[in-house]
């Protein structure tokens, strides 16, 4: 028959907790909240953007959040995502969503200006969400991609105080200077402008 080992003492027990707790208390796991740190819309996966492609800044304070402005990316959400962190590319948006599942991605912090507009104004004013797909083919344009970027721009609209209409959500092609015509006459605004309403 075996013998027992010997149980620790409470001395040893509550010793060995308080070093535990003390070091997690110093070095606490890297990856613990990062994600939830880093992003601004709490479903999103961070992304980030090469910081040569947008301007820091402290909005709302620096300047006021007035729009939300929809794009098209006319490139895959893998292909956009790589352009938003190449530093030679000049530009970027906020988020991304994915078209098969809704899948959103950000890669510019809300408080600071991404370059996605075409118009510095109205950059300084608004949040950017791209959408994958083409303007062309109204099937990336999901059912999931709707609701899940509804969900988004609603949650945008009520941090900010930005009211829920065309105003005030807007394609890239009524930003007064752009050359863009995304996010195209498939895009159904009556249906996500109802959406984000609902959210």
């Amino acid at each position: 028959m075996e013998r027992s080992r010997p149980l620790p003492s409470r001395r040893r027990l509550l010793t060995g907790a308080a070093l535990a707790a003390a070091s997690s208390a110093l070095f606490p796991p890297a990856r613990a909240g990062a994600q939830a740190q880093a992003v601004d819309y709490p479903p999103a996966e961070w992304q980030p953007a090469s910081t040569s492609n947008y301007t820091a800044s402290s909005r709302p304070s620096a300047y006021p959040l007035d729009y939300v402005i929809i794009h098209v990316t006319e490139e895959t959400y893998a292909t956009t995502l790589s352009i938003f962190q190449n530093p030679q590319k000049k530009v970027s948006a906020h988020y991304v969503v994915r078209s098969s599942d809704g899948h959103v991605a950000q890669c510019v912090r809300e408080k600071d200006i991404a370059w996605h507009a075409g118009n510095w104004d109205y950059n300084t004013r608004s949040i950017g969400i791209e959408h994958e797909g083409w303007v062309d083919q109204p099937a990336y344009f999901t059912n999931t991609l709707y609701e899940q970027s509804a969900r988004l721009t609603a949650a945008i609209c009520d941090r900010y105080g930005i009211p829920k209409d065309r105003t005030h959500i807007l394609g890239h092609y009524q930003v007064p200077g752009a050359d863009h015509t995304d996010p195209g006459p498939n895009w159904d605004w009556v249906r996500y402008i109802r959406l984000v309403n609902f959210a």
